[in-house]
């Protein structure tokens, strides 16, 4: 019982922007902290997923600007590496202006990593005859590395999960716990007083920077559009809303969320549709908590067997998973949400990452209704059987197979995706 808890309190975290230029922010800051001075030059190396997933978003407190070169200035310049994840989220205006500077004058190498691994940032700072490098590997904040000359100032253990978390062997014994069944039974006897707080954020943060979505200019205004085509069903609102906060984090809002499986925007999609359902529903917020609880650690189960960076799209879990959350939340038991789950994933499986930008919000439209409709087949006596492509008897093989497709049989589907980015 209190394991699950655990994870929801590690995974459950804040971010300020994009996940992965925020990676680089932060690992800037540290470089910068390490050099002890502005350096005169920078070289990055970075894993090709990376690469794919800040090439496109705008990095926040930098008045509109994107990219790695971007991310690493921000980081070195207005960056407070105590603040990991929401790094940027103290800079000020005059840095900014310092930003734009720097930017100009020094000189900032990118390359990919020579690495096989998928999440790797490998950063070097150079002023005079001082050098400092950090490296972070595996996950937003597993520093491996600091160095500075000669001089080894932290080294830890680079092997972590093939997961964007930090891993301890305990944590991925944790994760094995996680199934569907153990998950509701945790959802329907979990003290609330032991959730609440966690999900009190999870809630206020990720319900406001939906709000500031809607009302102000983000992208492609997902949300706006659902809402001027389809009205303002609560269908089309949980959609819409998830829709625009996903849109305002990906073009510069300077708003933190909280994060799920190390991504912003599956943290927004497993708790927006959520929250409008139980306002729709006045529903006591011990419901709300609870169902939180099941679109949650859902999300963690089904993206810890695909792994950290995939060619399939994160947006598709977590609203799966946040259909889980929904039949829940309308008093749904195991059989309800299983059924829930497996019909969803099978609906919107194929859905690809080609890396974070404005259509982000538009997956996770899709992905939510998906979730949505994955429930609605299950209330109308509907679903989709064992033997049917993908989706096998029992959910936990279904799952199974999800994180197969996405583990290994994305491979080179991410290759490929890669590739025309960088040929673009």
């Amino acid at each position: 019982m209190h394991q699950f808890t655990e994870i929801l309190q590690d995974e459950l975290s804040a971010a300020m922007g994009c996940t992965e230029p925020i990676a680089i922010a932060y690992a800037a800051s540290l470089v910068r902290e390490t050099l002890g001075a502005r350096p005169e030059r920078v070289s990055i190396l970075v894993s090709k997923n990376i690469i794919k997933n800040v090439k496109s978003v705008i990095v926040p407190n930098t008045g509109g600007l994107n990219g790695i070169e971007a991310a690493v200035g921000a980081g070195i310049v207005m960056g407070d590496p105590a603040l990991e994840l929401e790094v940027l989220s103290r800079a000020s205006s005059e840095q900014q202006a310092e930003l734009r500077v720097f930017l100009e004058n020094v000189p900032i190498e990118v390359a990919p990593a020579n690495s096989a691994e998928l999440f790797e940032i490998d950063i070097s700072a150079y002023s005079g005859a001082d050098c400092a490098r950090v490296v972070i590997r595996g996950s937003h904040t597993n520093v491996v590395l600091i160095k500075r000359n000669d001089t080894i100032l932290r080294q830890e253990n680079p092997q972590v999960a093939n997961y964007c978390q930090d891993r301890k062997p305990a944590d991925k014994e944790r994760l094995k716990e996680l199934t569907v069944a153990a998950i509701v039974a945790y959802a329907d006897s979990v003290d609330i007083a032991e959730i609440a707080p966690i999900f009190e954020r999870q809630i206020a943060c990720n319900m406001a920077i939906a709000e500031e979505g809607l009302r102000g200019n983000y992208g492609a205004n997902i949300g706006k559009v659902l809402l001027a085509t389809y009205g303002d069903s609560i269908m089309i609102r949980a959609r819409a809303k998830a829709a625009a906060a996903s849109d305002a984090r990906m073009n510069g809002c300077e708003m933190p969320v909280i994060i799920n499986s190390g991504s912003g925007n599956q943290g927004i999609t497993v708790c927006v549709p959520l929250v409008e359902y139980a306002r729709e529903l006045a529903l006591p917020r011990a419901t709300l908590y609870r169902a939180l609880a099941v679109s949650n650690l859902c999300a963690i189960h089904l993206k810890s067997g695909i792994g950290c960076l995939s060619a399939y799209c994160g947006a598709v879990t977590a609203g799966c998973a946040a259909g889980a959350g929904i039949a829940y939340l309308h008093g749904g038991g195991l059989d309800v949400v299983s059924h829930t789950l497996v019909n969803a994933l099978a609906i919107a499986s194929g859905i690809i990452c080609d890396g974070a930008k404005a259509s982000c919000a538009a997956k996770i439209a899709a992905a939510i209704d998906a979730g949505i409709l994955g429930w609605s087949m299950y209330q109308n006596g509907q679903e989709f059987h064992g033997g049917e492509g993908i989706v096998e008897k029992g959910v936990e093989n279904t799952i199974r197979n999800v994180g197969r497709l996405g583990h290994d049989g994305m491979r080179e589907t991410d290759e490929e995706i890669i590739k025309m980015m960088l040929d673009g």
